[in-house]
């Protein structure tokens, strides 16, 4: 198979620091491959209502401005509503997927009778409210029947290796419980969406941001249910607040400057000092496409990506 990477933004604003990080990471472990590798673009929009009109234009622009382009047009999820349909059907076909009735306040309650407690930011674990049956409630969503697909694994927690992180593990039933796959709203949930794009594209290696990795035990279950193969991961540092929080369009974090070519080459020389890359000026890189031909041959010493 054809060694193919991607970064997979959401126009939910213009790219800033923190995701430009992940953008030239997965740019340049694709390019360290060699040049029968590709770089794809996907515009994750298929949550319409985060999503602002034009910001995926802009995204691509940003990208482009900085030389990021992708070997093949860019793609976007609200395009591929037929794909996911699809996918959920395979897993309804299987007693895999389970339409559920809770709303968030309904879990906690959930929770709290059984003395556990949802902690801000933390993971609200599904109690499996649903499971046999609405009890009369309309449905709200679809979930993942995570322990009845986990039965027919070998038992004991999910694990992984993160080429940057290394070993990474997960009991996905007691850490997260049985996960949407489509909202009550509408909207198809990352994990599903997510997991059958990478597989109709071809995506191999698989390079986003830390913040991520918990996401990726998940997934994983979804691909062997739905006989994808698994990509690697490699998640990458994160670019922090100044009150120490991940820098995020949900904290007001800025879009990069990329008006100017010394602009573009500036944010790009950050990104790459955050990935632990020599500074543009050390390799005498005037712009942003010799910048990125510096630092494929760091990238491949860094994470041993095969020429």
């Amino acid at each position: 198979m054809r060694e193919t990477g991607r970064f997979a933004p959401s126009p939910t604003g213009p790219l800033h620091a923190g995701s430009l990080v992940a953008a030239l990471a997965s740019w340049l472990d694709v390019r360290a491959r060699g040049p029968q590798a590709r770089w794809l673009v996907r515009i994750e929009d298929a949550d319409t209502e985060r999503c602002l009109p034009g910001m995926g234009e802009r995204i691509l622009q940003q990208l482009a401005d900085c030389a990021l382009l992708p070997d093949e047009p860019p793609v976007w999820q609200t395009q591929r509503t037929a794909h996911y349909e699809a996918a959920l059907g395979r897993l309804k076909d299987r007693g895999l997927a389970y339409p559920c009735g809770c709303s968030r306040k309904d879990i906690d309650e959930a929770l709290a009778r059984l003395g556990q407690r949802h902690e801000r930011h933390g993971e609200r674990v599904y109690p499996g409210t649903c499971r046999d049956g609405l009890h009369g409630k309309p449905a709200r969503a679809w979930r993942f029947a995570t322990e009845k697909f986990e039965a027919s694994q070998p038992p004991g927690e999910l694990c992984f290796t993160d080429r940057r992180l290394g070993r990474q593990r997960q009991d996905v039933s007691r850490e997260v419980g049985d996960f949407v796959l489509r909202r009550a709203d509408g909207p198809w949930a990352y994990q599903l969406a997510v997991v059958v794009d990478d597989a109709e594209q071809g995506v191999t290696d698989v390079v986003r941001g830390e913040d991520l990795t918990d996401n990726t035990a998940r997934q994983i279950l979804l691909q062997r249910a739905l006989g994808f193969p698994t990509p690697t991961y490699l998640h990458t540092p994160l670019v922090r607040a100044a009150d120490g929080d991940k820098l995020s369009k949900q904290n007001g974090a800025a879009a990069i400057d990329t008006g100017t070519p010394a602009a573009a080459l500036a944010a790009l020389d950050a990104a790459a000092r955050v990935l632990g890359l020599r500074p543009a000026a050390a390799a005498a890189a005037a712009d942003c496409t010799g910048a990125l031909a510096s630092w494929v041959p760091e990238w491949r010493a860094l994470y041993n990506s095969r020429p």
